[in-house]
């Protein structure tokens, strides 16, 4: 059938809006009914939390011994490596021996003198005495017996002085030879063979050398008053407490050890208390100055909720986190977070063990929108899998 000219030119724009319909229409559904985003959620976990206070501090010797000159004289001879480990009684330095070995005959030479005095003067009074017992005789006057009573008396002080001179020269001899006074590591020679030292009374004596206890250390820190409170309140007594520690280099709390001194007063100026703990240190690991850091439990255990950390999200000052509500719905829920444990954070309020949230695709979420929820998949569980009761770290 063929269409007049005149019908087909007006029939023309009709076809070409019908045209423009059928094509815009399906795009303009696609662009309104976007599918929901898929997010990954997941319900808080009950662990087992205690939060721990941390403090810097540095180790300290348990002993901490210079060892000075007793006496004077010529350095002799040393008997140790610079830095060795010494034990109580090891043999250290050695003075020249032979002037207080002199001095130690000469002083026994007139010890013996004096006894021998003593012997003739006691002898030389008993014989006064019976003379003067004897009434008949008159061979000695009361004059004379006292007199050898006298010199009997002075002969004996005489020998008490020697025995004390020979004691100090003996002890004297004893000084020349310098031994180890605790065991532990001793630090480098302060003198070389040859010099002269000086020791004794009234001077100042000469520093040969430092020994510092190893095993067992202390670890000296401060802490203020109102964690004092805190720590007397939860336990009572803060001597005995376990404590953890770790060095600069170290990830985790390896090394236990306990509270073994509070000092008795609290520094008035900067409002802290001193306390000190004790480690082992079998290896050898702890050198006296070195820095590290420990940490005190300030709560008892308690059940806590927690959830991973990504799963935080921040405005300002204010923490939240996306919760699923009726209908898919996400919502908003401001939290109070506690310390982190692991790769999971405490929240101590603002959220409820059956509360479902947002783990994965913060991102893609926002408060109002609809979401298609899928469920976290458990963790296989590893030697890096946080076990329940761990120690948690404080919240920043």
């Amino acid at each position: 059938m063929l269409v007049p000219p005149r019908l087909s030119a007006a029939l023309l724009p009709f076809a070409a809006a019908l045209l423009l319909a059928a094509c815009g229409q399906p795009q303009q559904q696609q662009q309104a009914a976007p599918p929901p985003p898929t997010v990954t959620v997941a319900k808080p976990q009950t662990r087992t939390i205690t939060e721990y206070d941390e403090y810097v501090g540095r180790f300290v010797a348990i002993n901490h011994v210079m060892v000075n000159a007793r006496v004077s004289g010529y350095l002799d001879k040393i008997s140790f490596t610079d830095g060795q480990m010494v034990k109580e009684g090891d043999l250290l330095f050695t003075l020249d021996q032979r002037p207080y070995k002199i001095a130690l005959d000469l002083a026994q030479a007139n010890l013996a003198q004096a006894k021998a005095n003593l012997d003739f003067a006691t002898t030389d009074l008993e014989r006064a005495r019976s003379l003067l017992e004897d009434r008949n005789s008159t061979a000695i006057s009361k004059q004379t017996f006292d007199q050898r009573t006298q010199s009997q008396r002075t002969a004996a002080a005489t020998v008490q002085a020697q025995e004390a001179t020979v004691a100090q020269a003996r002890l004297d001899l004893q000084f020349t030879e310098l031994k180890a006074p605790v065991g532990g590591r001793i630090g480098d020679r302060r003198v070389s063979v040859g010099n002269y030292v000086i020791g004794g009374a009234g001077a100042t004596p000469t520093l040969l050398a430092v020994i510092v206890s190893m095993d067992p250390i202390y670890f000296e820190f401060t802490f203020d008053e109102g964690s004092l409170l805190r720590y007397q309140r939860m336990a009572g007594d803060v001597a005995g407490a376990p404590v953890d520690l770790k060095l600069i280099d170290d990830t985790g709390w390896p090394y236990k050890g306990k509270m073994d001194f509070l000092n008795n007063v609290v520094d008035r100026e900067t409002g802290t208390i001193r306390g000190r703990a004790i480690f082992d240190n079998k290896t050898d690991l702890f050198r006296p100055g070195v820095f590290g850091r420990i940490r005190i439990a300030s709560t008892p255990p308690y059940q806590a909720l927690t959830v991973p950390d990504t799963a935080i999200g921040s405005q300002q000052l204010q923490k939240f986190v996306y919760v699923l509500g009726p209908e898919n719905v996400i919502q908003v829920r401001p939290v109070v977070l506690g310390p982190l444990e692991g790769d999971r954070r405490v929240v101590k309020s603002g959220l409820g063990p059956d509360d479902v949230l947002v783990v994965n695709g913060l991102m893609r979420v926002r408060p109002g929108v609809k979401v298609t929820p899928q469920e976290e998949k458990p963790p296989q569980a590893g030697p890096a899998e946080a076990k329940a009761g761990s120690p948690a770290t404080p919240a920043k």
